[in-house]
């Protein structure tokens, strides 16, 4: 005999939903629209123009470097956190005096807000009176432009963006360890297997689903970086550090080009949402395989 199941929306869902589309859905729809126009940002007059800020947009040699430097920023840090974040979670995962105040110190970086770490970072950085500089000249060096070079600039605000955020896959990867049951790892050990057989065929196999976690929400976070990139160099110099989200803020501001800005802003949307769903289907296909 079947069941029939019936279907009710919650009602304590349609607030919730209300402001999705109030503050999520609404602006979209109206960045869609704004993308085949020419407004400026602050006049009321405005006419739409088709396509040509998507033709510009594939044209632009600026958007190709922001493009390749999102990348950078995205897949350069993820790598990296994960790395030191499940290295960080296996050493925490271990019992020794003091492991809960390393924890919250590793930790601690993410509780800042980014732009605030952006500040907090070009006292470092900066030319002059720049704690590193200050450093160089104890030792008879003159000072560096750590920010001069686009490339340098890319590696340093990456390696902060990684400083900051590792402390997230660090307590993702934890929370994994310690769902292992030790039973896998004490069977192991019967049959002879060493640490790194361990750590190959168990640990790694049954943290898919952490690593999955991690890695969506690191790329995530590297794919939209902003924050840091405008406390430290504005996208400078020129265009060298710029990612698609500065890149937005500047044609708009800068530019004085919503429409342009707007479809710049639409195709960031959307090559996060395509580079993160093909993530995540390579990560469930592993974690079918176990």
């Amino acid at each position: 005999m079947k069941v029939k199941t019936k279907h009710t929306m919650n009602l304590f869902y349609i607030p919730a939903l209300l402001l999705f589309v109030a503050l999520v859905v609404y602006p979209f729809t109206q960045g869609i629209r704004i993308s085949f126009t020419n407004w400026n940002g602050y006049s009321q007059n405005y006419k739409y123009i088709g396509l040509d800020n998507y033709i510009r947009f594939f044209k632009d040699k600026n958007i190709l470097l922001a493009v390749i430097n999102t990348l950078i920023y995205g897949f350069g840090s993820t790598l990296i956190q994960n790395i030191l974040g499940l290295a960080y979670a296996l050493f925490l995962n271990t019992k020794f005096k003091g492991h809960s105040v390393v924890r919250t110190v590793i930790y601690m970086p993410v509780m800042i807000a980014s732009l605030i770490m952006g500040y907090i970072m070009y006292f470092l950085v900066q030319y002059d009176g720049g704690a590193i500089n200050d450093m160089l000249a104890m030792f008879g060096k003159a000072p560096v432009d750590w920010m001069a070079q686009g490339p340098r600039a890319i590696l340093i605000m990456t390696l902060i963006n990684i400083l900051q955020f590792v402390g997230i896959s660090m307590v993702i990867y934890l929370a994994g360890l310690q769902n292992i049951s030790e039973m896998y790892y004490e069977a192991a050990s019967i049959d002879g297997v060493n640490a790194w057989g361990k750590f190959k065929y168990i640990t790694l196999p049954l943290l898919v689903p952490a690593i999955s976690s991690a890695v969506i929400i690191n790329l995530i976070g590297g794919l939209k970086l902003f924050d840091i990139i405008m406390a430290l160099t504005a996208g400078g110099p020129g265009y060298a550090t710029h990612s698609l989200s500065t890149m937005v803020t500047n044609v708009y501001f800068k530019g004085q080009h919503a429409g342009y800005s707007a479809t710049i802003g639409i195709f960031t949307f959307i090559f996060i949402i395509i580079i993160s769903n093909i993530i995540v289907r390579y990560f469930d296909k592993k974690e079918v395989e176990m």
